[in-house]
């Protein structure tokens, strides 16, 4: 009699690999989505910020405050923290289930308000959710990093 094993194995290592292979695509269409956002806050172009994010969105600043999609735009569109530079220090990806994705990673946000320029060190969390075939934003959570950064006191 023949063992199954070897045939299975082969199943299961193309079904990973297959996997595998689409969350690269995945990942790279919430990439692409999240480096627009970015470029559109900057910006604050509102009606592309509208369009990458979800009418559910819930942004939590690193301050605590917490927005819907309407206050959120309005405070871009009003400008009292101007963005200035995104700089990535880490961006990672992970599929949490079908249409829904997580990005989690640190960043320095670079902006400048009513008392000067400022740099915010944050470690985030952020979920993608595919909506009628596009990636957009469901929510943002960030908070802020002790000096010299994640984990140190």
């Amino acid at each position: 009699m023949r063992s199954l094993f070897p045939p299975l194995f082969a199943a299961l290592v193309l079904a990973v690999a297959t996997l595998r292979g689409s969350d690269s695509a995945v990942f790279a269409a919430v990439r692409a989505a999240d480096d627009a956002r970015v470029a559109a806050t900057i910006a604050a172009d509102l009606a592309r910020l509208d369009s990458l994010y979800s009418a559910d969105l819930r942004y939590v600043h690193s301050s605590g405050k917490i927005d819907n999609k309407a206050e959120h735009l309005e405070g871009v569109a009003r400008r009292t923290n101007a963005y200035e530079k995104f700089d990535y220090r880490s961006r990672e990806f992970l599929a949490a289930g079908p249409g829904v994705v997580l990005m989690t990673g640190r960043v320095v946000i670079h902006s400048t308000t009513a008392t000067g320029k400022n740099l915010n060190d944050v470690t985030f969390l952020a979920v993608w959710r595919e909506e009628q075939g596009h990636w957009r934003l469901l929510a943002w959570q960030a908070g802020k990093n002790p000096p010299g950064g994640p984990g140190k006191k």
